[in-house]
């Protein structure tokens, strides 16, 4: 797959990247991080990519003591688990429950910024000689919880494939397996009284493909159908115009049908593989992109579903990384969006979303200075552009078109845009040390005209010197080359090689 083709991750969400379970707040997108990989990235690479793509939500299928330090002071919300294999001992004793939570929990908060506990995965279905304990387990990392202040903080739940809805067309016929009855009752009572949430898996991916044509591609990938081809639930009579909306509000009525109505949902789960084996033929990298680019506008613009409407359903991605260790068809290796030497796999196709990371060539993109940014950091960044980076600054000088406003951030934001242009707006050439970012929005002003505005294309440009300005810094010259100064080496690699979000 040629890396030009490929993705650079996920709009800047940190205006949209709350947690939020509550239909007034806002719903966010994360990302799951597996580790099945031959050359794992370090934690300290990982966390790199996760800031560099400002992807503020990260879930972890353990609690690695390694990640969860290099997590520590970024601010990113984490959701640890225990893994299926612990999962019996933690169910079965409050010590080693209490033990858990002490060593790979209360240890780390609050550098580190855990905000849920999974506990096991898809345990009914993967692992139900587990099932008994399920419901102990999580009563006892609860307790655990509470003994150190943080069961306010730190929400207690349980992923479930969707598998355990049965009849989930039409949603509101849908029930859980009533074989899990003495499972899912409890359950769902502890998540409707410590005030969390149903951790959900949602792959309509499997749902098409085990559906031997009855569901249409269009109706899984979330794309526009016309009125007569949408589903439609007689019972109701909502319409469903995508299989993810469909098993959420399954998931709604079968938690009804057993006198739940007020715990929320949260995906911690959903993607498409972007290449199979013969077997599998829309495992495709278009399909991927045009899965995630939907599932990340719809979640993000707080839809909701038929049934409740509005009302936010965060969503985890699977995955980070393609995983080229999993066992089984070639698909399972190939969920992520970044491959193992942080090279992305597709460009997300995020039109409409204002500022954005990623370079879709659907909807212009300009590279800007990011708001609230560090100053000192902004100028080292517009040093660097302006020397080193080969940028023709002249226009910011006094007297020239874009002198005005004479801020470090106009100046920066005039001199990222120019470089990012430069570089034919390649992966990784809009970060400059993460004081920048994309948007959609045309920066231009005036008679201040930014590269790529009204067909201007950037062109390689040799270096221009530069006389004093009123914007001077202390050493008499307007754009200053510090030993900070960042090369292309580090930009590139920060997005290239460290590599999200």
């Amino acid at each position: 797959m040629a890396p030009f083709l490929l993705f650079l991750l996920l709009p800047a969400l940190s205006t949209v990247f709350n947690h939020a379970v509550a239909a007034e707040e806002k719903a966010f997108i994360g990302v799951n991080l597996g580790t099945d990989l031959s050359d794992m990235p370090s934690p300290t690479q990982v966390v790199a990519l996760l800031k560099a793509q400002q992807i503020h939500h990260v879930r972890l299928y353990d609690a690695d003591e390694g990640m969860l330090k290099a997590l520590a002071n970024t601010g990113i919300q984490v959701t640890v688990s225990v893994p299926n294999e612990q999962l019996l001992a933690v169910g079965q004793s409050n010590a080693t429950a209490a033990n858990w939570v002490s060593r790979n929990v209360a240890a780390h908060v609050p550098a580190t910024n855990i905000t849920a506990i999974a506990v096991g995965s898809e345990v009914l279905t993967a692992m139900p000689n587990a099932g008994p304990v399920l419901v102990s387990a999580l009563k006892f990392i609860h307790s655990a919880l509470v003994a150190s202040n943080l069961d306010n903080q730190i929400k207690v739940s349980t992923p479930h494939a969707s598998a355990i809805i049965l009849d989930s067309f039409p949603p509101s016929q849908a029930f859980f397996n009533r074989s899990w009855d003495n499972v899912m009752v409890p359950l769902l009572k502890f998540l409707q009284s410590s005030d969390s949430y149903l951790m959900l898996n949602v792959y309509p991916y499997y749902d098409y493909m085990q559906s031997n044509g009855v569901i249409p591609l269009d109706y899984a990938l979330f794309r526009p159908l016309p009125p007569n081809k949408e589903a439609v639930d007689a019972n109701t009579l909502l319409h469903y115009t995508n299989v993810f909306d469909a098993l959420i509000d399954a998931a709604r009525f079968a938690m009804a049908y057993l006198n739940v109505t007020n715990v929320p949902v949260v995906v911690t789960e959903s993607g498409w593989p972007a290449k199979g084996d013969s077997s599998e033929p829309d495992a495709t990298v278009d399909n991927a992109n045009t899965y995630n680019s939907n599932l990340i506008r719809h979640v993000l613009n707080n839809t909701g579903t038929p049934k409740y409407p509005g009302v936010p359903v965060s969503t985890y991605i699977y995955e980070l990384y393609n995983e080229d260790l999993r066992p089984g068809s070639l698909s399972e290796k190939n969920w992520g969006l970044f491959d193992a030497n942080g090279v992305p796999v597709y460009v997300l196709h995020l039109t409409g979303s204002g500022m954005i990371l990623a370079n879709d060539t659907t909807n212009q993109t300009y590279c800007i200075a990011k708001e609230g940014a560090d100053s000192k950091m902004l100028q080292a960044a517009l040093d660097w552009a302006c020397g080193p980076g080969k940028v023709d600054c002249s226009s910011l000088l006094q007297g020239q078109p874009c002198y005005e406003p004479d801020t470090v951030d106009a100046h920066a934001t005039y001199a990222f845009n120019e470089y990012y242009h430069l570089m034919g707006m390649a992966p990784g050439t809009c970060y400059f040390n993460g004081v920048a970012a994309i948007t959609t929005t045309d920066p231009s002003h005036e008679t201040c005209l930014f590269a790529g505005s009204g067909g201007k294309n950037g062109t390689f440009l040799n270096g221009t010197s530069l006389a004093p300005s009123a914007n001077s810094t202390a050493n008499g010259s307007p754009f200053r080359f510090s030993g900070a100064a960042l090369s292309p080496l580090i930009i590139g690699n920060l997005l290239w090689s460290l590599v999200f979000l």
